[in-house]
């Protein structure tokens, strides 16, 4: 495995949406913005050092065995042979954290991926999820890839298993927009994950295996009909709406404005919507944030497309 002689190097990693209601912990997708931005740099010893984070409010930490993209380092070097290296961390928080786009994932993937060119790409691309992957279980508590692998590896992903971790991807509509709003409240991934009860009726369980089946064949046919119906949630969203002030309001108003589907992204307190354009994207976007307003909720609203490519290099 030959080494890349640059010796930093500068790595954008998409934000994501995840369970995209009915995929608990099984679907997600990549978002063009918001991102994390990681500078990944080696060293002349074997140490790794967490140089600078910005943008967080002094929210991540600096321990090198509570910061995901730390995390996520140690865990590739350990399996790259235990070769005497050193890397230089620093990130740029450039979306919200705790706010269910998969800060925690992104910065990993950042991180993992800068590290694997330095050093001459010695992983494939789909082998780097399993490092990340344990970034990521630092923040959320425990082995979720419905962040991480969309981040990694782009576009829509659905993992079939955890044991060994098995990802098909699925094809995403040309034309598929989603509105994300971002409001200031705080939510925990490990304290939202409580909240979910560990069993459903067997009611609920055929309904959202319906709706599983139907989001899917939404995303191939690219019908959003099917996609609009199919963005359910009996596992998460009744226990996780109660963290958002006015979820139920907010989402809506986005179905009253032309949306396909509305739910929680990941633990929250983001809330996603989808659309056929750009323009009615706005028209939602504004719909839902006057909403949230009326509780008293600031907000911050995006609008993408998917991210078919995942991470990339700056520079």
């Amino acid at each position: 495995m030959k080494r890349n002689y640059k010796k930093s190097i500068k790595v954008f990693a998409p934000g994501t949406v995840s369970n995209v209601g009915c995929g608990f912990d099984t679907i997600g997708f990549a978002l063009n913005e918001p991102g994390e931005i990681v500078i990944v740099s080696l060293r002349n010893d074997d140490k790794i050092v967490i140089k600078k984070i910005t943008g967080d409010n002094g929210t991540i930490p600096y321990n090198l065995k509570k910061n995901t993209a730390s995390v996520a380092v140690s865990s590739f070097l350990k399996k790259y042979n235990g070769r005497n290296i050193g890397v230089d961390i620093e990130i740029r928080k450039k979306m919200p954290t705790g706010g269910g786009l998969g800060s925690s994932a992104a910065s990993a993937v950042a991180a993992v991926y800068g590290l694997n060119k330095l050093l001459g790409s010695p992983f494939k691309k789909n082998e780097l999820l399993n490092f990340a992957m344990d970034g990521e279980a630092i923040a959320s508590g425990g082995i979720h890839a419905d962040n991480v692998a969309p981040a990694l590896l782009g576009g829509i992903t659905l993992i079939r298993d955890y044991n060994p971790i098995d990802i098909i991807k699925i094809p995403a509509p040309k034309n598929l927009y989603c509105i994300v709003l971002h409001s200031n409240v705080i939510v925990e991934t490990k304290k939202a994950r409580k909240l979910i009860k560990s069993e459903i009726s067997l009611k609920s369980a055929r309904k959202h295996f319906g709706n599983m089946g139907t989001l899917i064949a939404g995303f191939y046919e690219s019908d959003f009909e099917k996609i609009g119906k199919a963005i359910e949630d009996e596992i998460s969203e009744p226990a996780r709406s109660k963290l958002i002030p006015g979820f139920y309001d907010i989402k809506n108003a986005a179905l009253n404005a032309g949306a396909y589907g509305c739910s929680i992204s990941g633990s929250g307190p983001s809330i996603f919507a989808f659309s056929k354009t750009k323009k009615d994207a706005e028209v939602i976007g504004k719909a839902m944030g006057k909403v949230a307003h009326s509780h008293n909720l600031k907000t911050k609203t995006f609008i993408s497309t998917v991210n078919n490519i995942g991470p990339k290099i700056i520079s």
